[in-house]
This record gives structure tokens, C-alpha cells and sequence, in this order.
């Protein structure tokens, strides 16, 4: 398995950690930055380029990370094809994943601490999608998408 990371200023420190746990469970890991933690950045830049590596099939799976995980999720939902889900519990980091087929995370620093965002990194990267009649509600999604980006 091979994830994209990728955070604003305000969830550097996060994307460190997460970086580092992945990469002690033997993921391989590509930073898409922000690499300075001091210096304000545009958040949706980093979000575009982790959606598009996962589009691209560059890496299987990104995961991002801002103040809250909105508005980095924003950005990224915004390249067709991603579904990148926000989520402060392993329930819904589950389901994410298990319903909706989501293929990016996205955790927010300031609300989350470092315990609780590695169980849902945890939660997330093992568990699978289960198809059958989620597939034909993610199909529907895509429906929507592709009829607004004509």
C-alpha cells in the first residue's frame, strides 16, 4: 500500500505523526508538503495534490490533514473521483471506507489528538469496501459528479 499525505500549516504536526506511524507499519509513504510548519499556506493546493495523485493512481489512498480536515477536504472532493471523507471517530473512518469506498482521509489537527487520529488512520487503511449495494449508491455519486462536470 502506498498513501499520499498532504496538510496545510495547521495540521503539519498531525501529518508527521501519521507519516510516522505508516511508515513503522511498513506503508510506504509520498508527502505532497506542506513542508513548513511555520509559514501560513493555501490549504487548497495540497489537497489538489494529493487528489490527484490518487486519481492518477500514483499512490492507492491519500490522507489529509488542516486545522479541522474541512477545508482540505473541500479541495480535494473537488478533482473527479475522489471521495475524501472527514471523520473525528473510527466508526465513521470505518464506514467511510466500508459504504462510501472513500479513497482519502482527512483529520483535523486541532480537533483531534495524536491517539485518537492514529486509530483512525489504523481503522481506516484496514478496512476494505464491501460492494454489492454500496457499489450501486457509489455509482450514483458518480452519476452526480460526472453530470456537473461536463
Amino acid at each position: 500500500m502506498k498513501i499520499g499525505l498532504g496538510c496545510d500549516h495547521g495540521g503539519y504536526n498531525l501529518k508527521l505523526e501519521i507519516k510516522k506511524y505508516l511508515e513503522s507499519k511498513g506503508i510506504e509513504c509520498v508527502d505532497y508538503g506542506t513542508n513548513n510548519s511555520e509559514e501560513s499556506v493555501d490549504y487548497p493546493i495540497y489537497g489538489q495534490k494529493v487528489a490527484e495523485s490518487v486519481v492518477a493512481k500514483e499512490v492507492d489512498y491519500g490522507i489529509l490533514c488542516c486545522g479541522t480536515g474541512i477545508g482540505i477536504s473541500l479541495a480535494a472532493n473537488k478533482v473527479p473521483g475522489i471521495r475524501c471523507a472527514v471523520v473525528s471517530d473510527t466508526f465513521s473512518a470505518k464506514m467511510s471506507k466500508a459504504h462510501n469506498n472513500a479513497n482519502m482521509l482527512s483529520l483535523g489537527e486541532r480537533v483531534l489528538g495524536k491517539g485518537l487520529a492514529l486509530e483512525i488512520v489504523e481503522a481506516w487503511i484496514n478496512t476494505e469496501f464491501e460492494g454489492d449495494r454500496h457499489q450501486r449508491r457509489v455509482n450514483l455519486l458518480s452519476d452526480i459528479e460526472k453530470k456537473y462536470n461536463k
